[in-house]
């Protein structure tokens, strides 16, 4: 492979990050390696943190890339499936490999990989790992999804003349403000990739003032609108539906702790007038159950764990879903779906899943995470912003009492993602153009 162009040299606070990460890789590796074995994943997998490569490298033409796709965790691999698929569908021949630091990303990527991809554990950050895993895997072309820089391995797979990407790039205004003080190194940092396609214009533009080339900088939308809906559970869907029996339903997901009082306070206030209402709450965090419940009971409402595999008796006014995987059912038991982690400032979760699975979605005002989204999709009144327990009760009553308007909603949130999601078109074109995917002149 010959070596792209690089826009800027390396710095001292760069060579000083290269060295101390080196030192600390054992303490580094000692606590990533403990997280894996907590949820049952086997020592040599550990390893491949260290960039042992429990995977022999696909074997294919010299004129086919290996294409690799990094994301931190669950969100972002989804998103890297999905671009996967879509040049799959285009490159045939080529081959992927994703990497991601979960769990919980490698058990999902496990069910929804295609056949032509693995997935490994990224290498941590440091130089002994890093050069194990691209001596291994020798990827023609690196893809990273949202907001991971981490440089000891852009620079290092750079210097072997692999192409770079960073896609569905969104950079907090902390982190922004974080590389300013240190302008030299964001520059190098940014000169190493040759394609930078951003969420939004304010990302784009954070983005230049860190020194990235325009000639390589494009907004292109939220990637995670082109996802594959969440998968379903039909023998869960026909126990559930047989358990309410017609009853109404709503649901508040991913909730974090300080927002159930709010959500159980509105659902009190709509069961004065829809005394059969069941609420459907899934905690971002099942291990919080027990302290969720006894917020439930406190609150004066009867309730029922999914975990406890209890009956679902007629007057249960909460379910508590404090299981994992499981997520699609539930949205496609209500079309009225609240989006936690936005009553408080922590910065809203993923609504593309909740439209794609035909529901219209509420949102509290910290979506920081969506501000490419949320915006334009409550414009085309796909989505309602809440920001109290009383904003809530009456946005679940409109759409309960007025069929006709949870409908209009519910057409308005699927428009907005099939609306966004026509952009993978375009962002697929710009990768393989950018990155020589289709190139006959790779060197081996």
């Amino acid at each position: 492979m010959t070596k792209p162009e690089q826009t800027a040299s390396p710095t001292l606070l760069f060579y000083s990050y290269r060295a101390v990460t080196a030192l600390l890789a054992p303490f580094a590796y000692r606590k990533v390696a403990a997280k894996l074995a907590a949820h049952g994943i086997s020592e040599a997998r550990q390893r491949e943190r260290l960039g042992h490569a429990s995977k022999a490298r696909p074997e294919m033409s010299a004129s086919a890339p290996l294409i690799w796709f990094h994301g931190a965790s669950v969100g972002e691999s989804l998103a890297a499936i999905t671009l996967i698929n879509r040049l799959h569908s285009r490159l045939p021949a080529a081959r992927f490999l994703l990497t991601s630091g979960t769990a919980t990303s490698a058990e999902m990527a496990e069910n929804r990989l295609p056949d032509c991809a693995e997935h490994q554990f990224a290498p941590l950050d440091t130089v002994g790992a890093v050069n194990r895993f691209l001596d291994h895997w020798r990827p023609d072309a690196g893809i990273f999804v949202e907001s991971e820089l981490w440089p000891v391995t852009l620079a290092a797979a750079k210097a072997r003349g692999t192409r770079l990407a960073l896609v569905n790039a969104r950079l907090s205004a902390k982190s922004v403000a974080g590389w300013r003080k240190k302008l030299p190194t964001a520059r190098f940092i940014m000169g190493l990739f040759d394609l930078l396609l951003t969420q939004n214009q304010s990302v784009a533009k954070d983005l230049l003032s860190l020194g990235a080339n325009p000639a390589r900088v494009f907004p292109s939308g939220n990637l995670k609108a082109g996802a594959a809906a969440l998968p379903q559970k039909s023998d869960v869907l026909a126990e559930m539906r047989t358990a309410l029996a017609g009853r109404p339903l709503w649901i508040a997901s991913s909730t974090h702790r300080g927002e159930e009082e709010t959500i159980l306070d509105a659902h009190k206030t709509l069961l004065r007038d829809h005394p059969d209402l069941c609420l459907l709450l899934v905690p971002r965090h099942p291990e919080r159950a027990e302290e969720i419940g006894a917020k439930i009971t406190q609150a004066g409402l009867t309730y029922v764990k999914r975990s406890s595999a209890s009956p679902f008796p007629e007057q249960t006014q909460v379910y508590l879903a404090d299981t994992l995987g499981e997520l699609g059912t539930w949205y496609a038991l209500s079309p009225i779906v609240f989006l936690g982690g936005s009553l408080l400032p922590i910065g809203g979760h993923n609504p593309f899943e909740v439209a794609q699975a035909g529901a219209a979605v509420l949102t509290g005002p910290g979506y920081s995470n969506f501000l490419e989204t949320f915006p334009p999709m409550i414009a085309s009144g796909g989505a309602t912003e809440v920001t109290n327990a009383l904003d809530l009760a009456r946005a679940v009553d409109l759409w309960l009492t007025q069929p006709d308007q949870l409908q209009k909603a519910q057409g308005a949130a699927r428009n907005y993602v099939a609306d966004q999601s026509g952009q993978l078109d375009v962002v697929v074109d710009r990768l393989i153009s950018s990155l020589s995917l289709n190139s006959s002149e790779r060197a081996s």
